[in-house]
Order: structure tokens, then C-alpha cells, then sequence
């Protein structure tokens, strides 16, 4: 009689099926403006332009993803009751971090987006994913949820962006998408869209898309 052998369990490694999951549920299943209706403010701010948003998306992702690794790091160090300020305390050096590599390569952009970039600090977005999953999870799965849900805010931006520039001005990063034409044929820029309420009417729009095809119900 032979002895049976239990066959050694394969590890997952740096992307399996936890870990992925991670990274894919803020893209669409869980994003983090149209489902859990965070960011708002800097949607409708830094998104007149496609470059704009792109950068604002960037720079979330890169501070929400650097900050979570810190904050996993140390939060079998940090008392209860000072959390929040040691939250604080990391995200703005990251924010600053950011912003100093904004202004050494990217200085027009920087000017443009001026105190926003500043403001990531507050981004509801960034001290979520701190408190509901730095707080509580190892630094790779909490780098993972950084980007996931930096890309998730990023995409949505790239896609208000993208369309206030194209009708609210006819370019599209800064090139010319609408011919003369076009113009000479009557047509208009959209003023809606270079305003704070076209991009509430657009950001409405793609939270009703997306909910609709995810058969999203609210409870």
C-alpha cells in the first residue's frame, strides 16, 4: 500500500487572483466617482482640458498609491487617536513630492492647475483608501489599491476632459479637431462645456451609463 501525497499548493505571487481584483474592482465595479461618488470637486475643476486631467489623474494615482504603501508600512506604529494626522502628514509630503516634479518638467501645466494640485491633500479619494485599506492590509495589496482606484478617478477625468475640450473649444490636447469648415459653416463652440455645470452634466452621464450597464440598484 503506497501513501498518497498531497500535492504542494501553488502560490498566487505578486498578481493573483486577490490581487488583481484589487487593481480591476476600482476600475469599474467600485470606481471611486461613479459608485462611491468621491472627487467630485476636482472632476469638475481641472477637466477643461484633456492634459489637465490627465495630469490630475497622474498625480492622484501616484499619491494615493505611494501614500498607501507608507501608511501600510507604519500602521502597526501609529496610535489610534493621531491616525488621521499621521494620514496627513504623509499624503501632503507625496502631494509635495508631486508637485515639485510638476513644476521641474511640466511648469506651464503646474501654473494651470495651480492650488488644485495643492489640494489632492483632501482628496476624499486619497484619505479613503487610506483609513478603509492602508489601515488594514500589507503594503503590495495596499500599493495595488492605490493604483487601482487612482486609475479608476484618472479614466473618468480623461474622458470629461477630453470631451469639454473637443466641443468646448475644437482642439483636443491643444490640436485643432474641428476644421475651419466647419466654423465657416456656422458652427459654434459649446460654452456649456468650458463651465463647471458641463462637466456635472457629463460626469451625470457616465455615472447613469455605467450604473445602467452594470445593473447597478441603489439600496
Amino acid at each position: 500500500m503506497t501513501a498518497t501525497t498531497t500535492p504542494p499548493v501553488a502560490k498566487a505571487g505578486l498578481f493573483g487572483k486577490d490581487e488583481l481584483k484589487v487593481v480591476k474592482d476600482p476600475l469599474w465595479d467600485n470606481n471611486p466617482i461613479a459608485f462611491q461618488v468621491l472627487g467630485i470637486c476636482s472632476a469638475l475643476a481641472v477637466t477643461t482640458r484633456l492634459d489637465k486631467a490627465l495630469v490630475m489623474g497622474i498625480g492622484v494615482t501616484f499619491v494615493t498609491a505611494i501614500a498607501n504603501v507608507l501608511i501600510s508600512c507604519l500602521r502597526n506604529f501609529i496610535p489610534n487617536k493621531i491616525r488621521i494626522i499621521v494620514q496627513l502628514v504623509v499624503v501632503s509630503s507625496v502631494v509635495i513630492v508631486f508637485d515639485q516634479i510638476l513644476r521641474a518638467y511640466m511648469f506651464d501645466l503646474s501654473k494651470q492647475l495651480s492650488v488644485f494640485v495643492g489640494l489632492i491633500i483632501t482628496n476624499c479619494i486619497v484619505m479613503g483608501r487610506l483609513e478603509a485599506y492602508a489601515m488594514g492590509n500589507p503594503p503590495w495589496r495596499s500599493f495595488l489599491d492605490g493604483i487601482g482606484n487612482g486609475l479608476g478617478y484618472m479614466w473618468i477625468l480623461a474622458v470629461v476632459g477630453a470631451v469639454r475640450e473637443v466641443l468646448g473649444s475644437g482642439k483636443l490636447l491643444n490640436m485643432q479637431l474641428v476644421p475651419q469648415a466647419l466654423y465657416d459653416a456656422g458652427y459654434v463652440n459649446n460654452g456649456l462645456m468650458v463651465l463647471a455645470p458641463g462637466a456635472f452634466l457629463l460626469l451625470g452621464i457616465i455615472v447613469w451609463v455605467q450604473r445602467a450597464i452594470s445593473g447597478y440598484v441603489e439600496k
